[in-house]
């Protein structure tokens, strides 16, 4: 079945599409239908069916035989650290772990909040959580302790399990301090900790303290739990524009289903092949494709603790797939640009055998042209962008590898997947033409896996995704479908901005900045203005070896804008800048930078990689005439 075949499939009988689905997974009760709508808006699927996740993702695999294929592997460049793990030898740690758990009180319903850095016990926790019917909050390891205590008196957790550090380049970042300073600015506290002791950076104990191993060595092997299909596996907090945390919530049922679904339909990978997603359990990308959709469909994951550069150089990335046979790369195009940056004519992946390696696929921001076209250019394979969202947790628009591979038109991710009608909307909530920006929206329901809610906050769901476009979700996107149906996501709805009274896309003049040869990463921003409302400001850190004036390059930046999209865009404010300020995910923060050169009040985002470069942002904003 074709692309094109699936999603009429989908179309024509969307009930009987997904219980097909749903045969690819285990149930302990089968469900007797799809999609449960007697509480629209808010749909449920498979809700009266029964299974585990954890079962689903390793012991079935074991069961199957094949518990001595290697779950696993573990690579750490920054400690030197290799390791693999196999289903068998998982399977026994996550029942272990389980097991700890559950001798501490912990029981199916109970929140942990799991604190790890990038090692396989942070995904050992997560399926534990999922074995004994625990729902898991994975916070990013060396979170700020004032955000984690704002976690974990949301989710009030019974447990929390922690690493006692993250290691980083050039620095060693204690966890239990921080976690410590968290519980105690927090107003609920847990029963227990379980601590992590990483040799480089060994954690002092306390009395609610249980140290990992020896919990793991005196633990009776718990058994899966079963749970409801519309009972939540997970909850993943995600900044609102309030700065309050949005905890969203991933039933398990869907969560499962479309997950094994999109490995081979959308990557095209076999079970046995290994698939490296290079992300962070701490984001909803690791979530899905470092931990659950690779094991649930019997492929091998990667767990690398590291960076695309300096660890040791730009070549980290070529070297991990070469040596581990890695058949498909996911990644954000940050980390392309910043090995473009460094290795602009991509001389690392000469040296090493990439002939297995077959796709990379690009998504968690707006993927460049000219990062796409020197992807392509460089490894020889294709070059896959997809868009979705933590809300969604797969692909919303893509495409489908597996299905059907479709031509590729750069700057679009390509068409929606089987589950998605989307559409562009007018401020009314009017469809408008092809090839007319406006607001991206999916109609009602929302396929299996995506979000059910938010923790504890349904009215809060509601506001944030359901109000604006009565009948559809509400993406946050802005962009544009073209007569062949390729979606364009060409900003977040807030980037979109109004010069003179046309609205024009930010994301269309990064597009033409970075093509700049001497450019390697950019933003812009759109700044208030009296006369015209708003007025771009572009933002260009240039490629390692460029030594051109500065000025030379902010007057072929102008003029490449005003060539390109025309005078109407009113881009005359461009500077040079070493950094971007961006979340640890790799996004641009567009918005703080905004709010800076408006010389607005803003609240320092908690997921910043660094904070030092918003002084960087307001020293350029100065010899602009912009900010405060």
């Amino acid at each position: 079945m074709g692309y094109r075949e699936a999603y009429a499939a989908w179309e024509s009988d969307a009930e009987g599409y997904w219980m097909a689905a749903a045969e690819a997974i285990d149930w302990s009760k089968k469900p007797t239908r799809a999609l449960d709508d007697s509480d629209a808006p808010f749909f449920q699927w498979y809700s009266d069916g029964e299974m585990n996740t954890c079962h689903n993702a390793v012991d079935r695999h074991v069961d199957a035989g094949r518990g001595e294929q290697v779950a696993i592997i573990y690579d750490s460049p920054i400690t030197g650290a290799k390791a693999k793990m196999t289903y068998a030898e998982l399977q026994v740690a996550t029942a272990r772990l389980g097991g700890a758990l559950q001798a501490r009180g912990v029981e199916k319903g109970d929140r942990v909040i799991i604190y790890m850095p990038m090692v396989p016990e942070a995904l050992v926790a997560m399926l534990a959580c999922a074995r004994i019917g625990a729902v898991h909050s994975v916070v990013f390891g060396g979170f700020a302790a004032h955000e984690l205590a704002v976690r974990i008196d949301d989710a009030t957790p019974k447990a929390i399990i922690a690493g006692s550090c993250g290691i980083e380049p050039g620095r060693t970042v204690p966890y239990k301090p921080l976690l410590d300073d968290a519980i105690a600015q927090s107003a609920h506290t847990p029963d227990f900790c379980i601590i992590l002791q990483r040799e480089l950076c060994r954690a002092e104990m306390g009395p609610r303290d249980v140290d990992w191993d020896a919990a793991l060595a005196d633990a009776a092997p718990a058994d899966c739990v079963p749970t409801k299909g519309s009972d939540p596996l997970y909850i993943l907090y995600t900044s609102g524009t309030t700065g309050q945390p949005k905890g969203v919530l991933r039933p398990a049922g869907g969560h499962a289903v479309a997950l094994h679904w999109t490995m081979k339909n959308i990557y095209g990978i076999e079970p046995g092949e290994v698939f490296w997603a290079a992300s962070d359990v701490g984001w909803v990308v690791g979530h899905s494709y470092i931990c659950y959709a690779p094991l649930l469909y019997g492929a091998t994951t990667i767990v690398f603790e590291g960076k695309p550069v300096g660890t040791p150089d730009a070549g980290t990335f070529w070297r991990v797939i070469s040596e581990h046979k890695a058949v498909a790369l996911f990644t954000a195009p940050t980390a392309f640009r910043a090995i473009k940056r460094v290795d602009p004519d991509g001389s690392f992946i000469g040296t090493y055998d990439m002939s297995h390696f077959r796709t990379l696929f690009l998504a968690g921001e707006r993927a460049d042209p000219d990062t796409i076209e020197w992807a392509q250019d460089k490894l020889k394979v294709p070059v896959i962008d997809h868009w979705w969202q933590t809300e969604t947790g797969y692909t919303m628009v893509g495409n489908p590898m597996g299905l059907e591979p479709l031509p590729v038109k750069i700057g679009s991710p390509t068409v929606p997947m089987p589950g998605y009608r989307i559409e562009v909307l007018d401020e009314a909530g009017h469809p408008v033409p092809p090839g007319t920006l406006g607001a991206i929206a999916a109609k009602l329901p929302l396929p299996p896996g995506t979000l059910s809610g938010l923790w504890q906050a349904q009215d809060r769901f509601r506001k944030s995704y359901l109000t604006t476009f009565p009948g559809y979700y509400e993406t946050g996107d802005a962009g544009m479908i073209d007569e062949d149906g390729y979606v364009y996501i060409m900003a977040r709805t807030d980037d979109v901005i109004n010069v003179a009274g046309h609205r024009l896309s930010t994301g269309a003049m990064e597009e033409v900045l970075a093509a700049l040869p001497d450019v390697a990463e950019c933003a812009v921003i759109g700044v208030k203005d009296e006369l015209k409302g708003q007025l771009p400001m572009g933002f260009l850190c240039l490629t390692d070896g460029v030594n051109k004036p500065h000025e030379d390059v902010v007057k072929e930046a102008i003029a490449r804008v005003r060539n390109e999209i025309g005078p109407v865009a009113a881009f005359k404010l461009a500077c040079v800048v070493d950094r971007l300020p961006k979340t640890r995910s790799g996004k641009i923060l567009r918005a703080t930078m905004a709010k800076i050169a408006d010389g607005e009040e803003f609240r320092m985002p908690a997921t910043i990689d660094d904070p030092a470069i918003l002084d960087e942002v307001r020293t350029a904003l100065k010899t602009l005439g912009y900010g405060s």
